[in-house]
Parts: structure tokens; C-alpha cells; sequence
């Protein structure tokens, strides 16, 4: 009887591991997703962001450009400014119609314009912090979206296309 119920759990044991891998085999892959993002000023690319990212996970970069001005009364080079850019972008969802993104912007620009002292020498650009974020910008299958970040002094839009990457 003992050899009975030996059997039993030694069969039940495997046909339960079989089971946990044949399901374990059913689970799709998490979808990958190959993702480009332009940052464009003024109608000229200034930036650019890339990766590839599995839905549902973000990624983030930050890129830096020093930009030195000429001030004073004698306008010598000084007063740089870091124009930092720090994005997290996260495909949220993707199928047939497309890849939805979740992205968070924060940006320092430089102020325009040139500011003087009362005797007529420069003063350096002011930074400015820009932060934006877009819960869901949805992006079609082989097309650029946009999305506007600043609407002038400067225009600022980011243009970002995607793909669904061809899982290992």
C-alpha cells in the first residue's frame, strides 16, 4: 500500500512540474521596444535620445551642454551655463496601432535675448527650468509624433518614433 501512495505522489510531483514548466513555456515574452527621440529648437535638432526599452520599465539619460557667454564691458568670455536635459521615457503600452509613451522632461535653457548693465556691459543669459511630462503620448507604427515643450522664445518639440524590437 505504501508503494501505492509513493507512486501516486511521485507521479503527482511530476505531472505538477510539468504542468508549472509547459506554463512557465505559454508566458509571452515582455515586448521590447526600440524608441528614438529628437529635441528640436527653433525647427533645428539640437538633441537626441535613443534605447530600447521592455514595456512597462523607464529609462532615463541626461545629456549636458556647457555654453559659455561673453559678458562685461570688455564682452570676455565668462559666465557658462549647463543647459542640462534629463528625460524618462517609458512605453507604457504597446499593440497593432502603436507604442504609448509616458515621458518626464526637465530642461534648462537660456533665457534669449542680450541683458546689459545701466553702463551698457553684458550680463550672462539667465537659465530657465523647464519640467513637462505626457502620461500617454501615443506614437503611430512608422511615423514621428510631436509634442510641444515650449511654444516660443524658443520653440521647443520633441519628435520621437518607436518600433516593437524583435524579441530574443
Amino acid at each position: 500500500m505504501w508503494k501505492t501512495s509513493l507512486f501516486a505522489v511521485l507521479l503527482g510531483t511530476t505531472l505538477m512540474a510539468q504542468s508549472l514548466m509547459a506554463h512557465a513555456q505559454q508566458r509571452p515574452a515582455p515586448t521590447v521596444v526600440k524608441w528614438e527621440l529628437q529635441v528640436m529648437r527653433d525647427g533645428q535638432q539640437i538633441d537626441s535620445f535613443d534605447g530600447t526599452t521592455t514595456v512597462g520599465q523607464a529609462r532615463t539619460d541626461t545629456h549636458h551642454h556647457v555654453v559659455q557667454n561673453s559678458v562685461g564691458c570688455k564682452d570676455v568670455p565668462a559666465g557658462s551655463i549647463d543647459l542640462a536635459r534629463t528625460l524618462t521615457v517609458s512605453p507604457t503600452q504597446a499593440d497593432a496601432s502603436g507604442v504609448t509613451f509616458a515621458i518626464d522632461a526637465q530642461e534648462t535653457l537660456e533665457e534669449p535675448g542680450t541683458r546689459t548693465t545701466d553702463t551698457g556691459c553684458k550680463l550672462p543669459p539667465q537659465p530657465r527650468q523647464v519640467s513637462a511630462n505626457h502620461p500617454g503620448l501615443k506614437v503611430p507604427p512608422g511615423d514621428w509624433t510631436t509634442w510641444t515643450i515650449v511654444d516660443k522664445e524658443p520653440n521647443l518639440v520633441y519628435r520621437l518614433r518607436a518600433s516593437v524590437a524583435n524579441n530574443p
